[in-house]
């Protein structure tokens, strides 16, 4: 049998994989023509090329795959022409070869919309790795950027751009709002607002007119009067199919563009087959890669005698589009009488959350997830296999009361039948399989198996969640390692770490591990490393293990610069402190802000500057914060019985003492506390991950609440406690959860997922069930004893002063390129009146 397939993208690729799979080795005779000069690669990822991925890491399979499994690939060789009656293809570089089937897979192209002066120099297309390499050399050119094109590939687009360092972007949209076709009006509001915040300017309702200058690009002028200055264009505003070469050959083609296919993919030639974004069925072209791969799959069972249809594909999405999660999943617009919306919308984080349920409250219909999309897995397959809802119906997007929540029964309620990852169209049955037969045991494993996890990515967390609940009905422990580099859990990891008394992450990757370390376990050990020894973070060795904030004990702000943030214990600060910041501020020209946790931040610092200022406010008596660090933040307090008529005791200064004992603890996560002296709870005690209540009899102390995306009210571990014994159950709570919880777990989550809750972690800090307790308070009075001010120690030292150049040959240069940038009306010091 012989096989042509023109088009050598992610869906050609994949039929010809799915080919090899499937069909006996010599019974066919594959040739595939590319227009490219390399071979297949992932675009659904293109983005990562900006982010240091190169070509190579994007190659789908080399040009050695191909050979090794007898397919013909012509590369920089499009074809020109279909000769029907003879089955003939012609290639541009004169090549004539017959075929008995023939595979379109063609693909599209961008849409260019014909506006004047789009052929100047700096308009580019976001489409190919060709694309992109001219993105990059043009680049250093600009210092203004923007990009045609609100959806998915424009946004993209624009992360581009942030990545290639253009501080100045655009984005202009002719619709009324951003990703019209996936998200409604609000949720578009608040994606606008988030990317604003990121530095982004959006335009929506702008259509361009003409582009201006000379040979290359100035400005753009638009219709409504409107200009806007710019260096370098990006054109993504949609797709159109390649079906030209169809159109020619007398195929039939949708009116608006597309090969027109059946359910086999076959078009009105009934041995030519198309697929992917070049083929229309039913009226639609699928610009996704996962409806591509299903149509390659049906064409495969085609041509080896099976009668697999295809019947549509479910459109759902989940992406993060510059750090901002958006998703959408069955029929996300749907109204009318039979269908009842609940709507979440959080302004202040930035989360807006939208389901439509059914009128009888039993079907989950579709949905809207902007910001958090933690729950956009489980939301569709609770949509696609009618799973019945929980009782509480908003718990779906809200969270069960008290707890993570999640919906319906989780894992465990799929049917067997239920798509897991969509882009190799594999079912729950088939990855529980794998790991009961098969011995897959892992994530990885099962991406080796049944390539489950391999395209998108999107279905990885439902995958292990599928693992774990496989290996448990099997009776099987499950490891929880760190990653490939150390094969234990973080806890066996601290543990190990203690025992063998080592103090860097060399010694950690010699002694326990493999390999030079990754992103995840770098700054795991670093902060196990720091909450065992309580050693300045950046001694040699440990600096580049560090979170980035952490590598330079300051927040990187938007433009560069950096926030200084002094610690106030309890909120209490005197007026000659208070000038002295003032006094920083102006000189070193920062914005100022005081926070929510009760302290004073300033922004707009520069690198080399951040030595000097912490220098002046050292001197004053101030000292680190821990802002950039998963430490303890603050100690929030109310003004307590010194000046409030209701207060019970004296919150301010037990605040004060509670803070300065725990300042610097590091952990797997931040930790924020806070001290109210009645129950009216001024401080907000019951949100923080622990919080003190003062009582007539003494104090009340909560743990494990949490703000954040998922607020969680902390739970009552012990009442009307004399202030040493609550001091005393603080140091227990703290190193048990410092010694037990998973990496970036907050304590909320670390609670939620105990075996017993809250009762068993009263019987342990309280009952000492484990006989932990008294060796857990000597190891917090070694660590409140061996405290130090990291920044005075950064201070005092030369070496680790010379992290804080912007330049090794002239270290009291500052980058120029770094900028305060002013949101919402924020003035620099300079700027107040």
């Amino acid at each position: 049998m012989r096989i042509v397939i023109i088009g050598n993208g992610m869906v050609g690729y994949k039929c010809c994989e799915k080919m090899v799979a499937r069909m006996a080795p010599g019974s066919m005779e594959i040739t595939v023509f590319g227009e490219e000069s390399r071979p297949a690669y992932d675009r659904v990822h293109l983005s990562a090329y900006f982010a240091g991925k190169t070509a190579e890491d994007l190659t789908l399979a080399t040009a050695d795959w191909y050979a090794e499994n007898g397919i013909t690939l012509y590369l920089s060789d499009p074809v020109t022409r279909i000769d029907r009656e003879v089955r003939m293809v012609y290639s541009h570089q004169g090549l004539a070869v017959p075929y008995d089937y023939l595979v379109l897979a063609t693909g599209s192209s961008a849409f260019v919309p014909a506006i004047p002066g789009v052929e100047k120099e700096g308009v580019f297309i976001y489409r190919t790795i060709e694309d992109l390499e001219l993105m990059t050399r043009w680049a250093p050119k600009a210092k203004t950027a923007a990009v045609i094109g609100g959806g998915l590939l424009g946004l993209e687009a624009a992360k581009a751009l942030i990545d290639l360092g253009i501080k100045s972007t655009h984005v202009i949209e002719f619709a009324p709002r951003l990703m019209p076709r996936q998200i409604d009006e609000a949720g578009a509001g608040i994606l606008k607002a988030k990317l604003e915040l990121l530095g982004l300017s959006i335009h929506t309702n702008k259509n361009t007119t003409a582009i201006e200058g000379g040979e290359h690009i100035e400005a753009m002028s638009f219709s409504d009067g409107d200009r806007l200055k710019t260096d370098m264009l990006v054109i993504s505003a949609g797709i159109k199919p390649r079906d030209e070469l169809a159109r020619a050959s007398g195929l039939a083609t949708g009116s608006r563009g597309g090969i027109i296919v059946n359910e086999h993919m076959l078009t009105s030639d009934q041995n030519i087959f198309a697929i992917g974004e070049c083929a229309l069925y039913n009226g639609m072209i699928y610009g996704l890669v996962a409806p591509g791969y299903e149509m390659a799959e049906v064409v495969v069972n085609r041509l080896t005698g099976g009668d697999k249809s295809f019947t549509g594909f479910d459109m759902s999405t989940k992406l993060k589009l510059i750090g901002t999660d958006v998703a959408s999943f069955g029929d996300p617009f749907i109204s009318g009488e039979e269908v009842k919306t609940i709507v979440m919308e959080d302004g202040y984080k930035g989360v807006y959350k939208r389901i439509n349920i059914s009128r009888d409250g039993k079907e989950l219909l579709g949905g809207i997830l902007v910001g958090d999309a933690a729950a956009y897995n489980m939301l569709l397959q609770t949509c696609k296999n009618k799973l019945v809802l929980p009782p509480n119906v908003e718990d779906l997007i809200l969270g069960a009361r008290g707890g993570e929540g999640d919906a319906g029964a989780g894992v465990a309620a799929l049917p067997d039948e239920a798509l897991i990852c969509s882009c190799e169209s594999i079912s729950k049955g088939a990855i529980c399989s794998s790991v009961t037969d098969g011995g897959c045991e892992t994530v990885e494993a099962i991406k080796k198996c049944t390539k489950a996890g391999t395209g998108c990515g999107g279905c990885i967390p439902m995958i292990k969640d599928l693992v774990n609940h496989s290996l448990k009905a099997q009776g099987k422990y499950i490891r929880n390692v760190l990653c490939e580099h150390f094969q234990y859990s973080r806890q066996e990891l601290f543990d190990l770490i203690r025992i063998h008394d080592i103090r860097s992450m060399d010694a950690a990757l010699d002694k326990l591990g493999s390999g030079h370390g990754c992103e995840t376990c770098k700054p795991a050990v670093a902060s196990i490393l720091a909450s065992l020894w309580g050693e300045m973070i950046l001694k040699k060795g440990n600096a580049t293990a560090q979170d980035s904030n952490d590598r330079f004990l300051a927040n990187i702000q938007k433009g560069g610069t950096y926030s200084v943030v002094p610690r106030i214990p309890g909120g209490e600060i005197s007026p000659d402190k208070l000038i002295v910041i003032g006094q920083v501020a102006k000189k070193y020209n920062l914005y100022t802000k005081i926070t929510g946790g009760q302290r004073i931040d300033l922004f707009g610092a520069h690198l080399s500057d951040l030595p000097s200022i912490w220098e002046e406010l050292i001197e004053a008596g101030f000292e680190s914060g821990h802002a950039y660090g998963k430490a303890l933040r603050t100690v929030k307090s109310c003004v307590g019985s010194t000046w409030c008529r209701f207060g019970l005791h004296d919150s301010v200064s037990y605040a004060i003492r509670v803070e300065e004992r725990y300042r610097g603890l590091r952990a797997p996560h931040k930790i924020k506390s806070a001290v109210s002296g009645c129950i009216r709870e001024c401080a907000e005690a019951q949100s923080k991950d622990f919080g003190i209540i003062a009582t007539e009899k003494g104090w009340n102390l909560y743990v494990c609440g949490n703000g954040g995306s998922k607020p969680q009210h902390a739970l009552l571990l012990a009442n009307d406690l004399d202030s040493e014994t609550c001091i005393k159950y603080i140091d227990r709570f703290l190193m048990f959860y410092i010694r037990t919880a998973d990496p970036l777990a907050r304590t909320a989550t670390w609670l939620n997922k105990m075996e017993g809750g809250i009762d068993y972690l009263r019987n342990v800090i309280i009952n000492d069930s484990l006989g932990m307790c008294e060796q857990w308070e000597a190891e917090m009075q070694l660590l409140v004893d061996s405290y130090e001010c990291e920044w005075k120690a950064a201070v005092e030292n030369p070496e680790i002063r010379k992290r804080f150049s912007h330049f090794v040959n002239a270290p009291e240069e500052k980058d120029p390129t770094v900028q305060f940038e002013a949101l919402r009306s924020q003035k620099r010091a300079a700027e107040w009146k």
